[in-house]
């Protein structure tokens, strides 16, 4: 990677202090200058600050709760904490959004944590399924307001193309591949024009899972989603240079069932 280069890794790890040293090994290994986590299952206070810290991520934004969702911004380049939205409107901690400066500059990054939406793709069964379309909706009009080069990562908990689940038919009326859930994202995905540096670099129908059920025999049938993005402005989009998956940490032992995504910028 050359120095002028800015990397950015986005990471659902279901648990930062369960997984810290699985962290610790992708930032040493893949070196990302900021890394976006979501479901870190921490309040603040208790967010292991050191690890961090020692591998050379001095610069920190949390938004936690106790044992549940929690968003959090590492980097060792320097920012300022830009936005918290609560979009579910229920006070759950779900997003946080940083400015860069120094590489990078002027960059927004918005990590979010999307509800996964329960499992009946009902609102009037369940009310989880509503909160999910409306955080989305709300979302989307925050997005048509947007006037700075911007990054939304994390985990959007919905699989858009056919291509992005390994049995579309299948998937049809689950949760995170419903047809309303594909058309709430993608009006979210209109209303500022983000380019999906996911597919923009990995083309479709490509194979490019970032998530495995705990339930299933994923390894050997290969029962991946994506589930996990990264978009960009259309100005921000055009410095992307590469965008990877690193899908050996969902083999490793106790793992979180999603995997980091990493793009790289020239800027």
């Amino acid at each position: 990677m050359t120095g002028s280069n800015l990397s950015i890794a986005t990471w659902n790890i279901n648990s930062v202090r369960l997984r810290i040293d699985q962290v610790a090994k992708v930032l040493t290994e893949q070196a990302p200058d900021v890394l976006c986590l979501q479901e870190i299952k921490v309040a603040e206070h208790l967010f292991p600050h050191d690890a961090f810290e020692a591998l050379g991520y001095a610069h920190r934004a949390i938004h936690g709760q106790k044992g549940y969702h929690g968003v959090a911004t590492v980097s060792k380049v320097p920012f300022t904490e830009f936005s918290r939205h609560d979009w579910q409107d229920n006070g759950e901690a779900r997003h946080v959004g940083v400015e860069l400066h120094g590489k990078g500059q002027g960059m927004i990054l918005e990590n979010v944590y999307i509800p996964a939406g329960g499992d009946v793709a009902d609102r009037e069964v369940n009310p989880k399924f509503g909160q999910k379309l409306d955080f989305l909706e709300r979302m989307t009009r925050w997005a048509d307001k947007i006037d700075r080069p911007t990054l939304l990562v994390g985990d959007f908990n919905i699989a858009p193309l056919e291509c992005d689940v390994y049995d579309h038919k299948a998937l049809l009326k689950v949760v995170s591949h419903t047809p309303i859930e594909v058309e709430t994202l993608g009006k979210l995905a209109d209303a500022h024009g983000w380019v999906d540096l996911g597919r923009k670099h990995i083309p479709a129908p490509e194979r490019n899972y970032s998530w495995w059920s705990y339930r299933s025999y994923w390894r050997q049938k290969d029962q991946g989603r994506r589930l996990d993005h990264m978009w960009a402005s259309p100005d921000l989009a055009a410095q992307s240079v590469s965008h990877r998956f690193v899908e050996e940490t969902r083999k490793w032992e106790q793992p979180s069932d999603h995997v980091p995504l990493i793009t790289e910028f020239a800027l």
